[in-house]
């Protein structure tokens, strides 16, 4: 394909002179698709089947849905500079881009590598817990017996298949899977508030004192999880018709609407068991807990239903997760920081597929080294399975805590350096009361990794799982700071997206 400014001036809606195939298809994204992206990441289902039991069991905190509404607050106050940054900056690589444009281009390059390993943790964390449910549900209704890694390999050449296709195909997945989850967990809310445990419809659970025990930071390590997903809306900024618009309108829906969902639906659980008795049985049913409570009142048939949407739901979150893992590749290929081969797109889709078969091709190698480890008989919840799982997902989401952070930063140092800090006072407040939050929360999660992961306060894992996403932050420093000594253009483009395209062809252009 001809990549000249001559075709470029032939190809209307495309922003670079570097041609169609470096730059994401435009348009393609409206309000609800945007919003259905975002939000299956969030996987909702797989959130109060399985985050809420566990806070709940491990942490022994009854106010955890107050936890949701206080973590609410914080991550609306980071949607406030996060949301006006988005309107100056559309870039696919959106963390790294915003850190980029505040904290400069060798703080962007760290940002961009620790962005890729965090999603790419949470990512592949999913596959086993996916592949052990389906396992379990095939030697339940079908009486196959299935080793887990086989439903788990299987997935992750359907999601690389899917990461293939339009974003708006794409969309329409994850859209539907949404929306029936949603339904059926709104279904058990109201069948817990019309038939509750013994203690009654209780508001203790948002009482301030049930936050006064000791593992109240884990908790928020736990809960801060389940938010995850709304942060990348600004990674599809340019496939929407109106960035400026549509991405700070999806984070705030979809900030308030996670909030308002999960506190309620953490209440309606701890109602269903009561109040003084729902820790105790989160700690007999583990992630049984949801289950155990709807057959009860709402039968053996729904429950069944809500098990394999269970599974579902997580496959929405692994095609959420994969188009961010490709985006991000996209834009870190396009500015220097991947090989050029990134930072192209599929020539019949629009699609970044090189991201996407570098997100399979992870992701098909963590899963077969974890399958190698498990020798134990299919249907045992395996340590392979659960390390997984948990290891991944709480990698992923340091490395975006320490991502929002950062970010919140930066755009208090985006706007003072730009002497608009009167201008933006209210968002450079928000910002800097968020990012004080944020860090806290970080710390607690380092602190705390050996009781996140399920390992013994002495263990190894406690500081070497951490250190992935340090290392990231270390490599992604030293890789801009040889690009500033080397290759100065190249490092003065970084989170400039297609905007460096077009001061570059501008220079040609008056040369």
């Amino acid at each position: 394909m001809t990549t000249g400014s001559t075709r470029t001036s032939r190809s209307a809606g495309i922003s670079t002179f570097k041609g169609q195939e470096r730059a994401l298809r435009a348009d393609r994204l409206g309000t609800g698709g945007l919003l259905l992206s975002v939000l299956a990441a969030t996987g909702p289902l797989m959130v109060v089947a399985g985050v809420m039991p566990t806070t709940y069991a491990v942490m022994g905190i009854v106010g955890q849905p107050l936890l949701f509404v206080l973590l609410g607050v914080v991550l609306i106050l980071f949607s406030v500079g996060y949301a006006e940054m988005s309107r100056h900056v559309h870039n696919a690589g959106a963390f790294y881009a915003y850190i980029s444009r505040g904290l400069g281009g060798t703080a962007g390059a760290s940002a961009a590598l620790v962005a890729l390993v965090a999603y790419n943790a949470l990512q592949v964390g999913i596959y086993g817990i996916l592949g052990f449910e389906v396992s379990g549900l095939l030697a339940t209704y079908a009486g196959i017996e299935v080793a887990w890694w086989i439903p788990a390999l299987l997935t992750v050449l359907a999601v690389g298949a899917l990461g293939w296709l339009k974003i708006d195909v794409n969309a329409r997945v994850l859209g539907v899977l949404l929306l029936v989850e949603v339904v059926l967990v709104i279904l058990f809310d109201i069948a817990a508030v019309a038939d509750p445990g013994a203690e009654g419809l209780s508001l203790h659970a948002f009482d301030p004192q049930t936050l006064s025990g000791a593992g109240v930071g884990t908790a928020l390590c736990f809960c801060i999880a389940a938010f995850l997903g709304f942060e990348q809306a600004p990674v599809y900024a340019e496939e929407t018709s109106r960035p400026h618009v549509l991405v700070p309108r999806v984070m705030f829906l979809a900030v308030a609407g996670v909030a308002v969902f999960f506190a309620l639906s953490s209440w309606a659980l701890g109602v269903a068991a009561g109040p003084s008795r729902v820790v105790g049985t989160a700690r007999e049913q583990s992630a049984g807990l949801l289950f155990f409570l709807t057959e009860s009142r709402l039968g053996a048939t729904f429950t069944d239903v809500l098990h394999v949407l269970f599974v579902t739901g997580m496959f929405a979150a692994l095609l959420s997760f994969h188009n961010v893992v490709a985006r991000y590749a996209f834009a870190m290929g396009r500015e220097g920081l991947l090989p050029a081969a990134f930072g192209r797109t599929s020539g019949g889709s629009g699609a970044p597929g090189t991201g996407s078969l570098l997100q399979t091709a992870v992701s098909v190698l963590v899963v077969t080294g974890f399958a190698i480890a498990d020798d134990k008989p299919a249907g045992d919840p395996t340590a392979p399975v659960l390390h997984l799982f948990t290891w991944g997902g709480n990698i992923g989401a340091l490395g975006v805590i320490v991502l929002m952070a950062a970010a919140s930063v930066s755009v208090v140092v985006f706007f003072a350096r730009r002497g608009a800090a009167r201008a933006q006072a209210v968002r450079i407040v928000t910002s800097s009361l968020a990012g004080i939050a944020l860090l806290v929360i970080a710390g607690y999660t380092v602190k705390d990794f050996d009781v996140l992961v399920g390992a013994g306060p002495g263990s190894s894992l406690s500081w070497v799982l951490p250190g992935i996403i340090g290392l990231a932050v270390v490599a992604g420093l030293v890789q801009g700071l040889v690009l500033r000594a080397r290759a100065p253009e190249r490092h003065a483009r970084i989170g400039l997206g297609n905007e460096a395209f077009q001061m570059e062809k501008a220079a040609r252009t008056d040369s």
